[in-house]
């Protein structure tokens, strides 16, 4: 057993440890990132241009459908219940096409993830595009990281007051921009952007772009890393989607350590150097303003930019690129498996960059047997399959469709000449905007006729309504039997429609009753 100065140190080291404990969340500290060049930068500004486009130039893309329906080309049609993407419309009843995209997008950054690391993180998310955007604001107005480290750690100037208002102003603009994009998506656009600068939008038009517009301030202006950090579920998710075969940004330590900035007074000593000199470029331009040296960490968004930062510092020292570059931990393990049994200090040949490599030649080195390999196929083959199934079924979709509900009170009639009738609401949706012409038939019910509330003909098996383009048309039926072919208490029948030219049809089985007496 312990004894009680055995309990009082133990006591004491859990409280120390406690005091000691990191806390779960850090005041930020501003980061200046250095604006880098090369191909990784390059290929973010290729994205950043193609995603900015598609975002603020889709809503004003045109797409005829005829005189019955809007022709803006994506529209999110709150008022009529209504999805347009193209030649795609989407109805409530059919929100498993969207749920499907959902999974496909899911089962997709799976994908990416086990492959190429957080790739999405890094190039494509609405965080990284706005962030990198607004920094561009920022070194426009205030200069590069020096001259903004300078001008935020001195006193506040007429000089300082004018940039840091230039620099926030503009950032609420670009808020405003985005914010004011989004709306586009739910309104014809054209329209909408008359009504919002004339002051006659609805509301919610407003209070959306004052969201959006608060919302991308704050997060891609003030907030920036921290929601990536702290707000953002998937650097943690991403952990398990990441395997030995997955390639990330990896500082290659088995090349460059032991780091030092005076390789050759520690060479002419007969101590081992590495390649890396301790420049800390590769901290300088981090948006996320960690240290890539040491390690794989939450915060990285495998941006790639210290890859860049990293190559150009070779270059001017005359050494091959690849000390920070894209690898799998299985490559890391088997260089380093190799420095430490004292073999080459050489580049493994799947990792070589020169100066004259093209950013397709960067590509071609990442090892694409490991990216195909079980886990990868499983993926590829999930998503396939479900984009399968939503291509098959919305090339297979009916446009037309029917739904019958039978009076409840009274379930039927007997008219004076001993015939049973029976009630029912017929419910014709046609999906397509275009007028159709709808013959609607009774089968399956022996000597039983069929009329229709403001379809003025006589009763008969079939006739003929008109249904309004992308409208639900209700009619009320009413069903007449002889009394002596009447077969039971309850008869199940089909109501049949189709359009005139013959492309579509929809059948609904329901219940014909009668009394007990009618038999």
């Amino acid at each position: 057993m312990l004894d009680n100065t055995q309990i009082e140190r133990l006591e004491a080291d859990a409280v120390n440890s406690a005091n000691t404990r990191q806390p779960l969340y850090a005041a930020r500290k501003k980061i200046f990132p250095k604006r880098a060049s090369g191909s990784f930068r390059r290929f973010k500004w290729s994205v950043m241009a193609i995603t900015l486009g598609i975002y603020y130039l889709t809503p004003w893309l045109r797409w005829d459908r005829g005189p019955f329906a809007p022709d803006q080309a994506v529209l999110v049609d709150l008022a009529n219940r209504r999805f347009y993407f193209f030649v795609i419309e989407i109805w409530p009843q059919e929100f498993y096409y969207v749920a499907g995209l959902l999974v496909m997008a899911g089962i997709g950054l799976f994908l990416i993830t086990s492959t190429v690391g957080r790739a999405w993180c890094g190039y494509t998310c609405p965080q990284t595009v706005w962030v990198d955007l607004f920094l561009v604001v920022e070194r426009a107005i205030e200069g590069d990281r020096n001259a903004r480290m300078k001008l935020d750690a001195g006193p506040w100037t007429a000089r300082k007051l004018v940039l840091r208002t230039s620099r926030h102003a503009i950032w609420l603009v670009t808020g405003a921009a985005s914010g004011g994009a989004w709306i586009f998506y739910f309104a014809d656009a054209p329209t909408l952007v008359v009504e919002v600068i004339k002051g006659s939008a609805a509301p919610v038009a407003y209070v959306t772009i004052a969201v959006l517009t608060a919302t991308t301030y704050t997060f891609g202006g003030l907030m920036r890393e921290q929601v990536c950090t702290y707000m953002c579920p998937w650097p943690r998710i991403q952990a398990a989607m990441l395997d030995e075969n997955s390639l990330t940004v990896t500082y290659n330590g088995w090349r460059g350590e032991p780091r030092s900035r005076h390789a050759k007074k520690v060479l002419a000593a007969g101590q081992p150097v590495g390649d890396c000199v301790d420049c800390n470029s590769c901290v300088a331009v981090c948006p996320m303003g960690i240290d890539i040296r040491d390690g794989q960490q939450l915060e990285c968004i495998t941006c790639a930019l210290c890859i860049d930062a990293c190559d150009s510092v070779m270059d001017k020292l005359g050494r091959k690129h690849g000390l920070v570059s894209y690898a799998t931990l299985s490559d890391y393990n088997a260089n380093m498996a190799i420095a430490t049994a004292g073999g080459s200090r050489a580049v493994d040949p799947s990792l070589v960059r020169t100066a004259d490599d093209s950013f397709s030649d960067r590509l071609a080195h990442f090892h694409i047997r490991k990216i195909f390999r079980p886990r990868t196929f499983f993926y590829l083959g999930a998503w396939s399959a479900v984009g399968f199934a939503l291509l098959y079924s919305l090339l297979t979709r009916e446009r037309l469709e029917l739904n019958v509900l039978h009076d409840r009170n009274p379930q039927f009639v007997t008219l004076s000449d001993g015939s049973i009738r029976n009630g029912y609401t017929v419910k014709l949706l046609n999906m397509i905007p275009e007028p159709r012409a709808i013959i609607v038939t009774l089968q399956d019910l022996p000597g039983a006729e069929m009329s229709a509330v403001g379809v003025d003909r006589s009763p008969a098996r079939s006739f003929t309504t008109l249904a309004d383009p992308d409208r639900l048309k209700l009619l009320k039926v009413f069903v007449r039997q002889p009394a002596d072919q009447i077969k039971g208490v309850t008869q199940s029948f089909k109501f049949r429609i189709e359009d005139e030219a013959g492309l579509e049809s929809a059948e609904y089985t329901a219940t014909f009753n009668a009394p007990e007496i009618a038999r």
